[in-house]
């Protein structure tokens, strides 16, 4: 997921370009050889141990792993438990790293930039994949993965290998797992029922829930909201039917992809920002929104607010079992986009992937390993649901969390590993079956996702790009909180200093090369 997820949180410049953002066979063998994936070391991971791939692993080394988001509280518990296997079959640790919710985007470039030591790490659209492995970030992999992760290499379809290539090189692994992370209105349905509010399907509806929420619970925020403003502005335009992640403040509309036009300049924009205000005014998200670091979905979880708008259908269901847990007398309902705008897209294989960054020193082991997490039902099982008897149990083919929210460590799948799902391996929680009634519901709508092959090269405009990141941070965020008294002025304002920045040059670069895309791929 996604947490969250090119619609769920995410952007396509750095911190802040006015966007937010989660099948094949495992080895039977490293099934078979699985009584319990929670194994300790020992004797006991000793004897499950696989043969171990065809490179050298003779140098004990750890591995610097990162995702995106916040860690789950008992992650030091799970990585402990993970490197006596990983010792064992590798000669190798991991240090699991977390970047937070808030500030990924920063961090997410600077270990990319910065040289600093990283062996995998996370990769979407949404976090500019194709912009980075153009630019020289990650590492190709083609050649080492039938080395160093052959049955990882076997594992993805080919179509999928091809279907993330850039410039014909491989710069990442996909997740093999079919789902749609198309975004929608989440709300507290016992809330919306107690006070017989509208059923949130539209924008308007929405707005009408959050008023409702507002005079009758005066003590809960009505809208879930933290620094990554920039979210449920990407809320609003993925509603419309936006390509996904599009930077700059460009628009594009999935029916209209040659139609590139700028979004900062629109009376649309305009529209938003008064929405913004608007609802800043009327105390449907926080005054100072843009300091809060909570994850979005804890806020809800945790009853502090009342909605969530642009959270994908997994991501609700995980939030709806949480709740539930807890206290079985709330409720969730969901409404996805795409059953008021026509369509939904399955995500791409570029959409939950790994790489080795270019930094990395242990290219081979980290592939070894990240075979290991998808392939290995132990080292899968650990790292998305836990130690078995501890955080979770299996009932009748299902998942089954024990405890609840607070005293659970490791809730399902809370280390993110949305990249690492293994369809032929993977446990649901009984509610699943919702979200898989909602697929099934969007099947009926889906068109292709046919945009995410584009990959942007801005080394001819990195200085302007630069620059442009600073202005959106200072003076377009605080039009996204609703804080600038006189929207219009606040427009001309914080276009100025954009267009100064070099704006106009970094959109039409951008515009240039999108439609040598669609131009080539005869997409009209």
């Amino acid at each position: 997921m996604k947490l969250y997820k090119r619609k769920s949180a995410a952007v396509a410049l750095a911190a802040s370009l006015a966007v937010t953002a989660l099948a094949g066979c495992a080895g039977k063998d490293d099934q078979a050889a699985t009584a319990s994936p929670s194994a300790s070391a020992g004797a006991s991971a000793a004897a499950q141990a696989t043969a171990k791939p065809g490179i050298d692993t003779s140098k004990k080394v750890e591995l610097q792993f990162y995702m995106l988001g916040s860690a789950p509280k008992d992650l030091s518990v799970i990585e402990a438990e993970v490197n006596k296997l990983a010792l064992a079959d590798l000669n190798a640790t991991v240090k699991f790293n977390y970047t937070t919710w808030t500030d990924w985007q920063q961090k997410y470039k600077l270990l990319l930039s910065s040289g600093q030591d990283a062996d995998l790490i996370y990769t979407t659209e949404w976090a500019e994949f194709q912009a980075y492995a153009k630019s020289g970030a990650f590492m190709d992999i083609g050649d080492l993965l039938p080395k160093a992760a052959p049955k990882l290499y076997s594992f993805v379809p080919k179509d999928m290998w091809e279907a993330v290539k850039i410039n014909g090189k491989i710069y990442t692994v996909p997740s093999t797992y079919k789902e749609y992370v198309t975004g929608g209105f989440v709300w507290r349905e016992d809330l919306r029922k107690k006070y017989n509010l509208p059923k949130p399907t539209d924008m308007k509806t929405f707005e009408a829930y959050l008023d409702g929420i507002k005079k009758n619970e005066p003590t809960m925020t009505p809208l879930t909201a933290n620094a990554a403003i920039d979210g449920v502005i990407n809320g609003f335009r993925e509603f419309r039917g936006w390509v996904g992640a599009v930077p700059y403040g460009l628009g594009i509309q999935y029916n209209k992809p040659n139609d590139v036009y700028s979004y900062w300049e629109s009376d649309e924009f305009k529209q938003d920002m008064l929405t913004m205000k608007s609802w800043a005014d009327k105390g449907y998200f926080p005054k100072n929104v843009l300091n809060i670091k909570d994850a979005t979905t804890d806020l809800l979880v945790n009853g502090k607010t009342a909605a969530i708008i642009g959270d994908n259908p997994t991501r609700y269901n995980d939030s709806l079992q949480k709740i539930k847990s807890a206290h079985p007398d709330w409720d969730l309902g969901y409404s996805p986009y795409g059953l008021s705008n026509g369509f939904a897209t399955p995500v791409h294989p570029i959409h939950n992937g790994y790489a080795v960054p270019k930094s990395s020193k242990n290219a081979e082991r980290a592939l070894a390993f990240y075979e290991k997490l998808v392939t290995d039902k132990r080292y899968n099982w650990l790292t998305q649901y836990g130690i078995e008897g501890k955080n979770f149990a299996v009932e009748n083919g299902y998942y089954k969390m024990l405890g609840d929210k607070n005293s659970n460590g490791f809730p399902r799948e809370s280390m993110n590993g949305w990249a690492w799902r293994n369809p032929e391996i993977m446990l649901f929680d009984p509610g699943y079956d919702t979200v898989k009634q909602i697929f099934a519901e969007l099947d009926k709508i889906q068109k292709p996702d046919i945009f995410l092959g584009f990959a942007e090269d801005y080394s001819g405009y990195q200085a302007e790009r630069a620059a442009l990141e600073q202005v959106v941070k200072q003076y377009l965020f605080p039009l996204y909180a609703g804080q600038i008294a006189n929207v219009d002025e606040g427009i001309k304002t914080f276009l100025g200093k954009a267009k100064t920045a070099g704006l106009e040059k970094v959109q039409s670069e951008y515009k240039k090369q999108w439609l040598a895309y669609t131009a080539e791929k005869s997409i009209k």
